[in-house]
């Protein structure tokens, strides 16, 4: 293909392989509902954690884990389902992604235990990280040389997912219990299976290379036994000498996972990508920048029931906030990035963000509670729209050659910062005698956390244009 055909407005059809395939639209709905799905179970179970933690016998602590289990499941089966979906087949492991994740959906509406519950969570976030990469492909070998627009429209079912989830969650609490929060999933689930089973064509397989399943283990270990022990530091009644354990393991994991790494060229965190060329700054933004944005969503209808004593419904109402400013600002940031470069977007979203979480974790001088946490939300939003495209932007062209080494490295570590924000203040929620102003104190940490971030990633050199 000459250059100038390259630059036709109406490009000539490619090689076998690269033209749109005539269901694309029947699958991309299918694989969309599917994500759709995994978006509304993540941000619908956070309205019911001091429900799901009253019916089950169990404290906050321990109820938070219902959300950060999921995820702690989800960072360890992303890096295994690019390479499961290259081995045995992109088509079969997103349908057992379903699958696992719709039968997860009614272990855990029936769970008679937070350990049950706990253990099907897991289950259902190894489920959809098994299921995310393998959906990817899907879509990008349905729409050929047009994958491109497609993978960004797939994208944006999460912010509905993330409007959607609270009010679903609210509602369903409000005029049912926890347990339907779950078993909408299941009805959802097997109609997706069979039409997945019939529309959806299976990508071209790759050979593989081997997967870092010792790194993988390590990180996961590291990640429960840290949770393990900030639970506890909450639940004073169960004693230090476990505690302790749980620590020291944190520890001795965390440490050999660091051994491992340096040691093996393929490690799932490559060390060549933790610092140096700015890479320090921005992993440890998106540690912080996840923490904000995961932990806010997560705990924020928690918050506003426990200090304000809202309706859970009105709890979950206050994240559609979140997600419309973050549905406003995303589209402007990415018009902009290339004329302003990533840094100004970057700096000014992270105030807004900062300005969210201070909002949120003061008393209202003036107006209802209800008014103020959805101000502070929307405002958190409007700036995490902003800042999410040029923290992007920021990782990947500070190494251009590792844009897919560097995608999952900082969905890796947005998903480790929401599961410590999560523990923690749960834990600090249950073992504060003022529950509401302990929420309403590590809010205010966050914010500080987030601004002193943004005083480190003014130091990266701003880039305009294409890289």
């Amino acid at each position: 293909m000459t250059d100038a055909a390259r630059d036709t407005d109406r490009p000539p059809a490619g090689p076998v392989g690269e033209d749109p395939l005539p269901r694309r639209v029947a699958v991309f709905a299918v694989v969309g509902l599917a994500l759709l799905m995994f978006s509304l179970d993540q941000t619908s179970v956070a309205t019911a954690l001091t429900t799901i933690g009253g019916d089950l016998g169990a404290d906050l602590a321990w109820a938070g884990w219902v959300v950060t289990i999921a995820a702690v499941g989800q960072i360890l089966a992303l890096p295994l389902g690019g390479w499961l979906s290259d081995r045995f087949g992109g088509r079969r492991m997103f349908l057992a992604g379903v699958a696992a994740f719709t039968v997860m959906s009614g272990l855990s509406a029936v769970s008679p235990s937070i350990g049950v519950l706990i253990a099907c969570r897991f289950v259902q976030g190894l489920a959809g990280g098994v299921m995310l990469p393998a959906a990817n492909g899907v879509v990008a070998h349905q729409f050929g040389r047009d994958r491109d627009r497609a993978l960004a429209l797939f994208t944006s079912v999460f912010p509905i997912g993330a409007i959607l989830g609270p009010l679903v969650g609210g509602l369903v609490l409000t005029t049912w219990s926890w347990h339907g929060i779950f078993l909408l999933n299941v009805p959802l689930g097997i109609v997706l299976v069979v039409a997945g089973l019939a529309l959806v064509d299976d990508p071209p397989h790759r050979r593989t290379g081997r997967v870092d399943g010792a790194g993988i283990a390590l990180l996961v270990l590291t990640l429960l036994a840290t949770m393990v022990t900030v639970t506890r530091l909450g639940s004073p009644a169960d004693g230090p000498v476990w505690t302790v354990l749980a620590g020291a393991l944190a520890l001795g994991a965390g440490a050999a996972f660091v051994r491992h790494a340096r040691r093996r060229p393929d490690a799932v965190v490559p060390v060549r990508l933790l610092a140096g060329r700015g890479l320090g700054i921005m992993n440890t933004t998106n540690v912080v920048f996840g923490a904000v944005v995961i932990g806010f969503s997560a705990t924020l209808p928690l918050y506003a029931q426990v200090r304000y004593d809202l309706s859970a419904f009105a709890a979950g109402a206050l994240l559609t906030g979140r997600a419309v400013g973050t549905i406003v600002t995303s589209p402007v940031a990415v018009a902009l990035l290339r004329r302003l470069g990533f840094r100004p977007l970057l700096l000014g979203g992270l105030v807004a963000v900062v300005g969210g979480l201070v909002i949120t974790a003061v008393a209202p001088p003036v107006a209802e509670p209800t008014v103020w946490l959805l101000a502070g939300s929307t405002l958190l939003g409007l700036g995490t729209g902003l800042c999410g495209p040029a923290a992007n932007n920021a990782g990947m062209h500070l190494v251009p050659d590792d844009v897919a080494a560097v995608s999952g490295l900082r969905i890796m570590f947005r998903q480790m910062g929401g599961i410590a924000a999560v523990s923690v203040l749960t834990a600090a929620v249950t073992a504060a005698d003022d529950p509401g102003l302990a929420a309403g104190v590590a809010y205010g940490v966050l914010a500080a956390l987030l601004a002193a971030v943004g005083v480190l990633a003014a130091r990266i050199p701003n880039r305009r244009g294409r890289w």
